[in-house]
């Protein structure tokens, strides 16, 4: 069994190669490109190092959301365009999930913070027992103090990862009132390595994961920003019309009175 991961949910862009358990090849980067600068060229790098070839693979993972808009687009159609092309299958791995994988073993609860801008992080809480990942609180755009009011009332040690650390460090030291630390740099972002690794354990053991190229579509969580403008839009016109109706309304029931 041969995984294609495909990583570029964030700033990081992330191919691997995992073959039967054995992470055999990972091209990672952090660093602002945009990723349809790097994506395929780091793919054809890796397998060109590996000696492997494209045919070789039994089923593509990529990182379906949530995300940065843009990087999951460009993640998810090369994914797509991949696997219609090779005839292979998607395995959909959820960004927050692949996230929290990285810290596989520990027996902290993992909290995962990617920054989703407007005040919000996209989060969950994970465990590992055993050899399995258990999701306490699934994937979800929240304010960072609605998910630190929840680790305070799980009362239990928790360890964050994730790109939105950075940015809400400060609020994590003053509201989190139970033992905290926070993955080191290898462990602290997406990694196309632990999105493989996960994507293996759902194809053995959970196939609603698993999806043709053809029906593959990345999970936003959210509205974009084109998309809530529109919305906004939309709901201004249709106040104006309600206004409108209401304004003609009160002058035809004056008028009505008169005639009376």
């Amino acid at each position: 069994m041969k995984i294609l991961a495909i990583e570029s949910s964030g700033l990081v862009a992330s191919v691997a190669l995992w073959s039967d358990g054995c992470l055999i090849g990972e091209f990672t980067t952090n660093f602002k490109k945009t990723h349809s600068q790097t994506l395929l060229p780091m793919l054809d790098q890796l397998l060109s190092t590996l000696g492997a070839q494209l045919s070789e693979c039994d089923a593509i993972a990529v990182s379906a959301g949530p995300g940065s808009f843009t990087g999951l687009r460009i993640g998810s159609a090369t994914a797509k365009g991949l696997g219609l092309a090779l005839g292979l299958p998607i395995i959909e791995v959820p960004t927050v999930d692949g996230i929290a994988y990285n810290l596989f073993g520990t027996d902290r609860v993992v909290c995962p913070l990617m920054d989703a801008k407007r005040q919000q992080v996209y989060t969950g809480l994970y465990t590992f027992d055993n050899d399995q990942m258990t999701v306490l609180s699934p994937q979800k755009a929240v304010s960072i103090s609605q998910i630190l009011d929840e680790i305070n009332d799980l009362g239990r040690p928790v360890i964050f990862n994730g790109d939105g650390v950075p940015v809400y460090r400060e609020t994590i030291e003053k509201e989190c009132h139970v033992p905290f630390c926070f993955a080191p740099a290898h462990a602290a972002a997406q990694r196309a390595g632990a999105l493989a690794s996960l994507a293996a354990v759902y194809w053995e053991n959970d196939k609603s994961h698993v999806v043709s190229a053809r029906d593959h579509k990345p999970e936003y969580l959210r509205l974009s920003q084109a998309e809530r403008e529109l919305a906004e839009k939309k709901a201004k016109e249709a106040a104006q019309v309600s206004e409108k109706d209401a304004v003609s309304q009160a002058a035809g029931g004056s008028e009505d009175r008169k005639n009376e």
